[in-house]
């Protein structure tokens, strides 16, 4: 009988954050937010081990004092790819699902549903979670194309695809849930950064202009990454009505 993959989600959170300072310990109806985070990626059904990678002592003490577990890395990261490759490195663990530590509302199935495109295809080495999207004009939020294998083909802070012909383009955002195979994840993570991802400022750019491909999982999803203010207060009046909070606010 073949071994059953090892499958962890890694939680990378830094304390410093230019647009929305603290925003790892910010609260939301009494909890910080990685706390939200690390308790939900704990309802997934597909992960083995949850964690936190973090070079930051406060979050440790908080998270640990929430009772999850912590790994510490250097503080020299730029990306949160690069600093769970760093704590994947010293791991046993085949599948590393990267999830940002500000995906405050993160549902457990999706996890679930974007780790077995991965998990059940050895030709996926990368996957990702999209969802519709409407807004416009938002750089803060990473747009997605797909190809009809449903593997993306380029990723953008601006509007993608075009509305200059086709008034009201119906979008897909990038939901930060990233499954890495593990070696495929300390490969890419070695690699200099390139040109696309120095104009566009996301890292999953350099898998793309190196040739590789990256999956993607279309869901429906209200959720969020929290980058502003705006967010994080939509994520505090969407909380207390979340399907999920109930089951881990009081643990």
């Amino acid at each position: 009988m073949a071994r059953k993959e090892r499958i962890v989600a890694l939680l990378p959170a830094r304390l410093e954050s230019s647009r929305l300072p603290r925003k790892a310990l910010v609260d939301i109806c009494g909890l910080p937010m990685v706390v939200h985070v690390y308790r939900r990626c704990l309802m997934a059904k597909t992960l083995d081990d949850v964690y936190v990678a973090t070079d930051n002592e406060e979050i440790r003490r908080v998270v640990e004092a929430h009772g999850g577990k912590v790994i510490m890395t250097a503080s020299t990261h730029e990306t949160g790819t690069d600093r769970i490759a760093e704590a994947a490195a010293g791991m046993d663990v085949d599948i590393v699902v990267n999830v940002q530590g500000d995906e405050a509302l993160v549902n457990p199935g999706h996890i679930d549903a974007v780790v077995a495109a991965v998990r059940d295809d050895p030709a996926v080495n990368v996957g990702i979670l999209v969802n519709p999207y409407f807004k416009r004009n938002s750089p803060s939020d990473i747009k997605a194309v797909l190809n009809e294998k449903n593997d993306v083909m380029y990723v953008s802070r601006n509007d993608i695809p075009s509305d200059a012909r086709t008034p009201n383009a119906p979008m897909l955002k990038a939901y930060h849930i990233v499954p890495f195979r593990r070696e495929f994840l300390l490969k890419y993570a070695a690699w200099d950064k390139g040109r696309l991802e120095r104009i566009e400022f996301n890292e999953y750019l350099r898998i793309l202009e190196k040739g590789y491909t990256i999956r993607a999982v279309q869901v429906e999803s209200d959720a969020v990454s929290v980058d502003t203010a705006q967010d994080l207060e939509y994520v505090r009046s969407m909380m207390p009505t979340d399907e999920y909070f109930p089951l881990y606010a009081n643990k």
